[in-house]
C-alpha cells in the first residue's frame, strides 16, 4: 500500500512532469473507481494542472480552468473556479506515468486499469489497481474538504505542527489502544499504514499490542523520534524517483514489514509475524517485546 513517503514522492514527481500541462481527455474505465458524479470526471479535460498536493494518503491535484490565475480563481461563479482531482490509491492501486499513451479510448473490463489521464501527446498517466478488491477512489470537488476521508485525517505526522506533544495528545486521547492500531488509524495520525506503522515501533522498540496509555515520557519521546526519523529517511530515499521505482525502493529499505522469517537487521532475531483476516503485522521478539512472541490469533483460533 502506498503510504505518506510514496505519495509524497508521487506528488513531488507530478509538480515536475505534470504541473503546467492541460487535460485533453479523460477515460474512466472503472465506474466503481469514481466516487463522486457531479461535477463529473470528464469536466477535468481542457483544465490545466495548476498544482499537487498531499493530504495524508490522499493526492490532490488542482484542476484551473483555463485563463484562470490564482486570484480570480474563487471569485469565479460556482462551476467555474478550481476542481480538484483527489486519489487514493488504497492497497493496491497506484499512479503510471506514460509518454506513449495510446489515443484509442480503452474498453473497459477486468484489467487493473481504472482511470487514464490524457495531458496530450501521448503523456498523461493511469491510475491502476491490482487484485480483486476493488478500493481505489478518486473524487472530483470543488473542496478538497468535501471527501470524508480528507476532512476526518488526524495531523501530518511531518508537519511542523506535529509536535512531541501533539504526539502525546493523541496518546492520552486514545486511552488503552493499542500502539499499532493509533499508528495506522487515518483519524488519529495521517499517512501512516501498515509497513511503515511496523518499522516505527521496530525502532522505537515497542510492541505492536502496548497500549497508548502504558508509554512512560521518555518512551512517547522515543515514538516520536522513530515516527519522524522512519517517514522523513523514507521521503528522503523517494525524492527524485521515478514513479516506477517507488515501489521496490520501499520493499527494500524495510527491516521488518513483510520479512517474516528473516533475520532482524539490527539484533539477528527471527522476525515473526501476527495474521489477521486480511492483514498481518511483522515484528523482531528481540528487540519489541523481550524475546516474547506474540500469539498468533489466526494460528491459534485453528488450533482450537
Amino acid at each position: 500500500m502506498p503510504e505518506l513517503p510514496e505519495v509524497e514522492a508521487l506528488a513531488e514527481f507530478l509538480r515536475e512532469e505534470a504541473v503546467g500541462r492541460t487535460v485533453t481527455r479523460v477515460d474512466a474505465v472503472a465506474i466503481n473507481a469514481l466516487k463522486t458524479f457531479q461535477p463529473p470526471i470528464t469536466d477535468l479535460a481542457g483544465r490545466t494542472i495548476a498544482a499537487v498536493g498531499r493530504y495524508g494518503k490522499f493526492l490532490d491535484l488542482t484542476m484551473r480552468a483555463q485563463g484562470n490565475t490564482q486570484e480570480n480563481a474563487q471569485e469565479n461563479a460556482e462551476g467555474a473556479g478550481d476542481l480538484h482531482l483527489i486519489v487514493h490509491l488504497a492497497r493496491a492501486g497506484w499512479l503510471r506515468w506514460s509518454t506513449s499513451l495510446a489515443d484509442k479510448p480503452p474498453r473497459p473490463g477486468k484489467g487493473p486499469l481504472a482511470v487514464r489521464v490524457h495531458l496530450g501527446d501521448g503523456v498523461g498517466f493511469d491510475l491502476t489497481e491490482a487484485g480483486t478488491q476493488k478500493r481505489l477512489a478518486t473524487y472530483v470537488v470543488t473542496d478538497p474538504a468535501l471527501v470524508p476521508g480528507v476532512s476526518r485525517l488526524g495531523p501530518d505526522p511531518l508537519a511542523d505542527e506535529f509536535t512531541e506533544q501533539a504526539l502525546a495528545d493523541v496518546l492520552k486521547a486514545a486511552g488503552r489502544a493499542q500502539l499499532k492500531g493509533i499508528l495506522t488509524d487515518q483519524a488519529r495520525i495521517a499517512g501512516i499504514g501498515n509497513a511503515y506503522s511496523d518499522e516505527i515501533l521496530h525502532a522505537a522498540r515497542m510492541s505492536p499490542f502496548k497500549p497508548a496509555n502504558g508509554l512512560s515520557e521518555s518512551e512517547t519521546g522515543a515514538l516520536y523520534a522513530a515516527i519522524r526519523s522512519v517517514l522523513t529517511d523514507a521521503a528522503v530515499r523517494a525524492r527524485g524517483l521515478a514513479a516506477k521505482d517507488l515501489k521496490s525502493e520501499k520493499k527494500t529499505n524495510l527491516a521488518v514489514h513483510g520479512r517474516t522469517g528473516q533475520a532482524c537487521p539490527v539484533c539477528g532475531d527471527t522476525v515473526r509475524e501476527v495474521s489477521f483476516a486480511d492483514s498481518s503485522l511483522q515484528y523482531c521478539p528481540t528487540c519489541q517485546t523481550g524475546g516474547k512472541p506474540l500469539a498468533d490469533r489466526r494460528l491459534s483460533r485453528l488450533l482450537k
